[in-house]
């Protein structure tokens, strides 16, 4: 894979994209992957597809396209169903509570939820993007259970002190963050105290 000094090369990331609603965060971060120029392997759930159709214009065509590698949702024997294959993470965008259950309690009859128990036991970065309102306290204990063993739970809080303008500029901002909990850097990512107005700093 080629690019200029200023890209992030040798990379690979797995994206996730379940069934909750927001299936625009998962495309955000396909196209935040090709734009840092970082391989990403992506699996998306019979639901997700649902969620596409209803949110989105997209085609499945238009989605996959974003991505270096497209595997099949039960195909349990693929490459990042094993350890031995190298990725710097995973991110699912978005979470649902069906996933994230199944990620905390290591079922893994798919190939979404073998992958992220993989970069679980692997300690590798797992980023979840989970997308419910509200909590009931089995929520809150898979929360629990990932994080204890590892994973980051990332709900995609809007960050209104970026004074966005758009929901596409909510699901970006959102997008960024959560890639940066992978140690990858979103240049085009507001900032508090550096690219935003602070209350105490000298940029206000």
């Amino acid at each position: 894979m080629s690019g200029d000094a200023n890209n992030i090369v040798n990379k690979r990331v797995i994206v996730g994209i379940s069934g909750a609603s927001g299936f625009s965060y998962g495309v955000q971060v396909l196209h935040y992957l090709r734009q840092l120029n970082v391989e990403s392997h992506v699996v998306i759930s019979p639901a997700a597809h649902l969620n596409r159709e209803h949110e989105t214009s997209l085609s499945e065509e238009d989605v996959t396209g974003l991505a270096d590698v497209v595997y099949p949702f039960r195909a349990v024997g693929a490459a990042i169903a094993s350890g031995s294959f190298r990725t710097d993470g995973m991110i699912v965008a978005p979470c649902s509570m069906h996933t994230l259950a199944a990620i905390a309690n290591g079922l893994t009859d798919n190939l979404l939820t073998r992958a992220a128990d993989v970069v679980l036991k692997e300690r590798r970065r797992l980023v979840l993007m989970a997308r419910e309102t509200p909590l009931h306290a089995g929520h809150l204990r898979n929360m629990q259970w990932v994080t204890e063993m590892g994973g980051i739970v990332f709900p995609p809080v809007p960050a209104l002190y970026a004074r966005p303008q758009s929901v596409a500029e909510i699901v970006a901002h959102s997008a960024a963050r959560a890639l940066g909990l992978l140690d990858l850097d979103c240049a085009a990512l507001p900032r508090w105290g550096e690219s935003i107005e602070s209350v105490n700093g000298s940029i206000i």
